[in-house]
C-alpha cells in the first residue's frame, strides 16, 4: 500500500460547524458548553472559529436527552443557512437604539408566541386565546412560525409603521411599546386619524409568562450569526447590537423567557465600547470559550478516531499519543532544543491574544494532508507501518496555505478601518519597536502608541518583553520576513521558537 492511498482515506470533517454532518460524533464537552446547560449564561462569547456554532448546533440536538433542561425548550430565533435573516433589519434608515430594542422585544413575543399557539392550536387555553388575539392586534400573528418568516412579517410591519403612506400609520414605532396598527379605511370625509394604541412591552410579557408558566414550559431564544447580520451597514450594527443586549436585560426579570446570544468577543466589544448601562449585570451572564491545549488534543484525537477506515490502515493501537504518532513525525525541525510537532502547531494556530481556535488546528491538518497527498502525487511512497504519514514540509506548506487564509478571512476580514494598517506590514519584518513601527505606519509616535492597542486587541500584534511581534498565524500569508524591523542593542542569537 502507499502512503496516498492511506492519507486519502483521511477525513477531518468540515472546520466549520454548519457544514459538518459528522459533528457530533465528535464534539467535545467543554467547560462553556456545561456552563451553558447548567444555565449559568446567557452570552455566549468566543472568537472566530472557537466552535459557537458547533456549540449551539449540539445544544439544540441534544437538550431534550439532557437532565439540566427538563422543562426547557430551545427555539432558534434565527436561519443557520443563507443570508441572515436580520440582514432585513439593516437595509432600511438607520433606527435610534430605542427603536430597535422595541423590535427586539417584539420579534422575541412573536416568536415565542406563534411557536406555542402553532403547538397547542387545537387546544387553546384562555391565556392562549388572550396571547393569540394580542399578536393579531399587532399585526404579529404568523401561521408559519419559523424565525425567518416571523422575522420577515415584522419588518414589514416596521416598514408601514417608519414610512407612513396616510393617517393609517400616524403611530410611531417607539421603545414605550408595541403599536396596534389602525386599518386604513377611505372616506370622502375621513375626520381626524384614530388615536394611537400601545400595548406596553410588560403588559404583552407578562401574559406570555402565563402562558408559559401555565404549561410548565421555559424556552430559550438562542440568536447566532449575529456577526453577518449587519456586514455592509455599519451604522445600524451598533444601535442594533446594543439594543439587543439591553432587551436581555430587560427580559431577565420574566423567569421562563430567556434569550441565549452567540457573539464573537470583537464584535461584543465594538458594541459595548464607549460605555453601557449594566455591563457588569451583562458580564456576570457571559461565558467565553475558551480551548486549552488538551481540548484541543482530544478534539483534534476524535476526529482521527472517526476516521475508521483511515485509523485501520495505520495498522496502530488506537491510543492518542500512539495514533498521533502515526500520523505525523516528531519534530518539523531537528534539534533538540527545537519543538515537538504538537507544540509547534500550537504555537502557529495562536494569534496574538493567544487564541487557538480549533478550526484553525483542524484547517492546518486539512492543507498538511493535501500538500502531503501532492508531494505524494509527484514521487509516490511505500507505507510503512509505523512510520508517520504526514511530513515535516507538508506541515509547512499547510502552516503558509492556513496563514494565508486567515489573513484574507479573518485578520483583514474583520480589521476594518485597520486593514490598510496591517497591508503596510506585508513583506516587512516580523518584530518591531515603538520607533520602526511608527516608521513601518508612516504616522507619528503618539498615533503609532494607539495603532499598536488597537492590532494588539485585534490579535495581529503581541507584546513579547519591549517588542511587539507578529504572531506566526499572519506571517506567511503576509509575506513576512523573520526579524527584528529595528538594529538590535546587542549581537545575539534570535531564540524565538521556530
Amino acid at each position: 500500500m502507499l502512503v496516498k492511498d492511506v492519507l486519502r482515506t483521511l477525513d477531518l470533517g468540515n472546520s466549520v460547524a454548519e457544514h459538518d454532518e459528522a459533528l457530533e460524533r465528535y464534539f467535545v464537552e467543554t467547560e462553556a458548553f456545561r456552563r451553558l446547560v447548567r444555565d449559568e449564561g446567557d452570552i455566549v462569547a468566543g472568537d472566530k472559529g472557537t466552535g459557537k456554532t458547533a456549540l449551539y448546533r449540539i445544544l439544540q440536538r441534544r437538550y431534550r436527552g439532557i437532565d439540566d433542561l427538563r422543562g426547557v425548550e430551545v427555539i432558534s430565533a434565527f436561519n443557520p443557512v443563507g443570508n441572515p435573516v436580520f440582514q432585513r433589519l439593516a437595509e432600511g434608515d438607520v433606527l435610534e437604539e430605542g427603536q430597535y430594542t422595541s423590535i427586539w422585544k417584539a420579534y422575541f413575543l412573536s416568536l415565542i408566541g406563534n411557536w406555542l399557539l402553532a403547538i397547542y392550536e387545537d387546544g387553546l387555553t384562555e391565556p392562549m386565546r388572550s396571547l393569540d388575539g394580542l399578536l393579531g392586534r399587532l399585526g404579529l400573528r404568523s401561521k408559519d412560525a419559523s424565525a425567518n418568516a416571523v422575522f420577515s412579517g415584522l419588518v414589514n410591519l416596521v416598514r408601514r409603521i417608519t414610512n407612513p403612506r396616510s393617517a393609517e400609520a400616524a403611530i410611531s414605532l417607539g421603545p414605550a411599546g408595541l403599536p396596534v396598527v389602525v386599518p386604513k379605511i377611505e372616506f370622502d370625509d375621513p375626520g381626524p386619524p384614530a388615536p394611537a394604541r400601545i400595548v406596553p412591552h410588560e403588559e404583552a410579557y407578562e401574559l406570555l409568562e402565563r402562558v408559559l408558566e401555565e404549561e410548565n414550559l421555559t424556552v430559550w431564544v438562542v440568536l447566532d450569526r449575529l456577526d453577518e447580520a449587519f456586514q455592509g451597514f455599519p451604522q445600524a450594527e451598533v444601535p442594533a447590537l446594543r439594543a439587543l443586549l439591553r432587551t436581555y436585560l430587560d427580559l431577565r426579570e420574566f423567569e421562563r423567557i430567556r434569550p441565549k446570544l452567540f457573539l464573537r468577543r470583537d464584535l461584543f466589544r465594538r458594541v459595548t465600547t464607549g460605555g453601557f448601562v449594566n455591563l457588569t449585570h451583562v458580564n456576570a451572564r457571559r461565558i467565553d470559550i475558551e480551548w486549552d491545549d488538551d481540548d484541543l488534543f482530544d478534539l483534534l484525537y476524535r476526529r482521527l478516531l472517526e476516521s475508521h477506515e483511515f485509523t485501520a490502515a495505520l495498522q496502530v493501537e488506537l491510543e492518542s499519543s500512539k495514533v498521533f504518532a502515526a500520523v505525523f513525525v516528531d519534530k518539523v525541525d531537528p534539534g533538540s532544543r527545537k519543538p515537538t510537532t504538537w507544540s509547534w502547531m500550537l504555537s502557529r494556530i495562536r494569534d496574538g491574544n493567544g487564541i487557538k481556535p480549533p478550526r484553525n488546528l483542524i484547517d492546518l491538518v486539512k492543507k498538511a494532508q493535501d500538500a502531503q497527498l501532492r508531494q505524494e502525487a509527484r514521487s509516490a511512497a511505500e507505507f510503512l507501518p509505523g512510520s508517520p504519514v504526514i511530513g515535516s514540509e507538508a506541515l509547512k506548506r499547510g502552516l503558509a496555505a492556513l496563514s494565508t487564509e486567515r489573513v484574507e478571512d479573518t485578520l483583514l476580514a474583520e480589521a476594518g478601518d485597520y486593514a490598510p494598517m496591517i497591508e503596510r506590514f506585508r513583506r516587512g519584518k516580523t518584530e518591531h519597536n515603538e520607533a520602526s513601527l511608527a516608521e513601518q505606519l508612516g504616522v507619528g509616535a503618539e498615533e503609532a502608541r494607539g495603532a499598536a492597542k488597537v492590532l494588539r486587541e485585534i490579535g495581529f500584534l503581541e507584546q513579547v518583553g519591549d517588542s511587539l511581534k507578529v504572531p506566526m498565524l499572519y506571517r506567511d500569508g503576509l509575506g513576512m520576513t523573520q526579524g527584528k524591523a529595528f538594529p538590535a542593542a546587542a549581537v545575539a542569537a534570535d531564540n524565538e521558537e521556530e
